[in-house]
């Protein structure tokens, strides 16, 4: 029997997808694992996986036209092999409109229930409900090659984890969300260092209390959404400056911006409240600190995340930080470098921006807000002195940072750079 290959949702906030490039034409064989096309979403331009072996039969959405996540883009099976008989679901590309009404299960709108009772026909592939994870029939589990590669990092068995993808395949958020559970029952938990550098640690899950759930009752009362506060500092930065300047004389490359990203981590590893998510019935205490850098693109704005930068050196954070941003404008970063999170740097210094207020990055509880560099007059001892002066605003999620919190940060965060020995030694 043809096997269909349905569009996956590439990353957490796509609906639909347009298919740029198909890598295989039909008649080529397939095998698991291997890229078939390339498809644009609303964050980047990756590649779609197959997760069967055969024979591409048939590619029913073609390139240069859009499609929404769910819907079958081609078949794959034998040679030769009969495939349903059914139109491609996609429209143009141009089109940014939500997958029309027709694509829901014929019984779940009103109009259904006015007319006689009658045999419906059965579903499409795409509105079935994800079956468990099962052996194909080989034993092999079917999962994409990013899941089995996480799953053996962790010691994760994938045959006790439930998939939610096309045909009920294992993926990424599958695994992520099987390790924040934690092991069945009877299993082992494998043993995590908690700050190995590489190592992804998932979130712990803490019980919000009746204060924090009050807390953020009222204040969503008030500010609808994530209720935002601010707070703002003022910091020296010429021993900053000065050790970007040596840095330069030993021909390594490091901004301003890298520095703050590397005090940004190394305070919220000192301060870990601000590296907490807001879940609704529990607040998620993050281990790992993982520091977003806004970059703006020609269609908005996206944050590549520089992971565990608390523990990588300011030459490394800044080679880092080029290179997502380059690969950010041309839309080649993949959803796991532009996902999660701990808190997100937005430096708007480089075009003369004195100071201004972030928005925050979901689901991260707090963003700093970095303004330019420029000599200012400042009373030092008494005496009227010109410091080297950067304004940086924090906005916070309420729900989770109070403002003793967020204020005791930003003083952590002062201290290192204006004293950025700290960062190094």
């Amino acid at each position: 029997m043809a096997i269909a290959v349905q569009l996956p949702a590439l990353s957490p906030t796509m609906t639909e997808g347009k298919i740029t490039r198909w890598l295989k034409k039909e008649g080529d064989k397939i095998s698991s694992g291997t890229a078939i096309a390339e498809c644009e979403t609303d964050k980047s331009n990756l590649e779609i996986e197959a997760y069967d072996d055969g024979t591409l039969l048939r590619i029913l959405v073609p390139e240069g036209k859009a499609a929404p996540v769910g819907s079958t883009i081609a078949w794959i099976g034998k040679p030769g092999e009969a495939i349903p008989d059914a139109p491609p679901v996609a429209r143009p590309a141009a089109s940014a409109a939500p997958a029309p009404a027709a694509a829901a299960p014929p019984a779940a709108g009103p109009a259904a229930a006015a007319v006689p009772p009658k045999a419906a026909p059965p579903p499409p592939p795409a509105a079935r409900p994800a079956p468990p994870a099962a052996p194909t029939g080989n034993g092999r589990v079917r999962a994409s090659p990013l899941a089995k590669k996480i799953a053996a990092s962790q010691g994760l068995d994938l045959s006790t984890v439930q998939g939610s993808g096309p045909a009920g395949r294992i993926i990424k958020k599958d695994v992520e969300d099987a390790l924040t559970r934690g092991p069945a029952a009877g299993t082992k938990a494998p043993s995590i260092p908690r700050s190995a550098p590489g190592v992804r640690v998932p979130p712990q899950s803490l019980p919000v209390t009746q204060m924090r759930k009050v807390i953020a009752q009222r204040l969503t009362e008030v500010k609808p959404g994530v209720p935002h506060f601010y707070l703002n500092v003022d910091v020296e930065m010429d021993q900053a400056l000065k050790l970007r300047d040596e840095a330069k004389a030993q021909e390594l490359k490091v901004s301003v911006n890298d520095i703050v990203v590397k005090a940004t981590a190394v305070a919220v590893r000192r301060f870990p409240r601000i590296n907490q998510v807001f879940a609704g019935d529990v607040i998620q205490q993050l281990t790992n600190v993982d520091v977003g850098v806004a970059v703006a693109i020609d269609d908005g704005l996206i944050t590549p995340i520089v992971r565990d930068a608390d523990q990588k050196g300011l030459a490394e954070i800044g080679a880092e930080v080029r290179e997502l941003a380059e690969r950010a404008k041309s839309k080649r970063l993949k959803p796991e470098e532009y996902s999660g999170g701990s808190i997100t740097v937005s430096n708007l210094g480089m075009f003369g921006i004195d100071s201004f207020i972030a928005v925050l990055n979901p689901p991260q509880a707090a963003i700093l807000a970095v303004g330019k560099v420029e000599p200012k007059v400042v009373v030092r001892d008494g005496q009227m002195v010109i410091r080297q002066m950067m304004s940086i605003t924090l906005s916070g999620d309420h729900r989770v940072i109070d403002g003793a919190v967020g204020a005791q940060y930003l003083q952590e965060l002062k201290g290192l750079l204006e004293h950025p020995l700290r960062l190094v030694l």
